[in-house]
Formats: structure tokens, C-alpha cells, sequence
């Protein structure tokens, strides 16, 4: 398989992408009063996940590369625990973007390896 010459060409950031959107969605039925509290930080959480496969695509050096995909895990997971805050306070169903968290960081852990075993790291 070749590899890709853009961002938008990897699964794992189409699906992450997707993923904020869907995230977005949710929280625009959010109480008023998160809006700056659990609103915000799941918002920027979740768009940290693309965001940072894109920054570490763009690196050249292995390294960065992979810094930049462990943020992205990092981010995802806070994300997956604020999106389990979101249920368990019933400001909605995120059982389906916990899931799609899930095959996420399957797809990153994916790519970390890869990575590493193309540079042998």
C-alpha cells in the first residue's frame, strides 16, 4: 500500500474528523450554564485528536511524528472520560461517540506501530 500524500487520505483521521463533528453535535444540546465548563473542554479535547494526527503527518522526523500521534491519544482519551462525564450527568446518549473513541484509538495505535516498525524505533 502506498503511503498517503495527504492527511486526509488516512482512515484514522477521517474517522477522527468525523468524530468532532459528531462531538459538536452532542454538546449543542448541552446545558447554557457548560458552556464554558464541559462544552469547551470536550470541544477542544476532540479536536485535539485530528488536529494532531494533521501536525504529526506534517513532521519529517519519526520522532515528531510520533510525539505528535501520542498527543492525539492523550486527547482522545480525556475526550472519552468527558464524554462518560456527559452520560453519567444525562446531558445526553454518547454511547455511540464512545464507541467510535474506541475504534479511533485502534486506527492511532495502528499508526504508531506502523510508524515505528517502517523506522524501526
Amino acid at each position: 500500500m502506498d503511503p498517503a500524500k495527504t492527511y486526509r487520505e488516512l482512515i484514522v483521521w477521517q474517522k477522527a474528523h468525523a468524530w468532532v463533528l459528531n462531538v459538536y453535535r452532542l454538546t449543542r444540546q448541552f446545558p447554557k450554564e457548560e458552556l464554558y465548563g464541559l462544552t469547551s473542554q470536550l470541544r477542544r479535547a476532540a479536536a485535539s485528536v485530528p488536529s494532531n494526527i494533521v501536525e504529526g503527518f506534517k513532521r519529517r522526523g519519526p520522532q515528531e511524528k510520533l510525539r505528535f500521534l501520542n498527543i492525539a491519544e492523550a486527547s482522545l482519551a480525556e475526550a472519552s472520560y468527558q464524554l462518560l462525564l456527559s452520560q453519567d450527568l444525562e446531558y445526553g446518549d454518547t454511547s455511540h461517540l464512545q464507541q467510535d473513541a474506541e475504534e479511533i484509538d485502534k486506527l492511532l495505535n495502528a499508526y504508531l506501530r506502523s510508524i515505528q516498525k517502517n523506522h524501526r524505533l
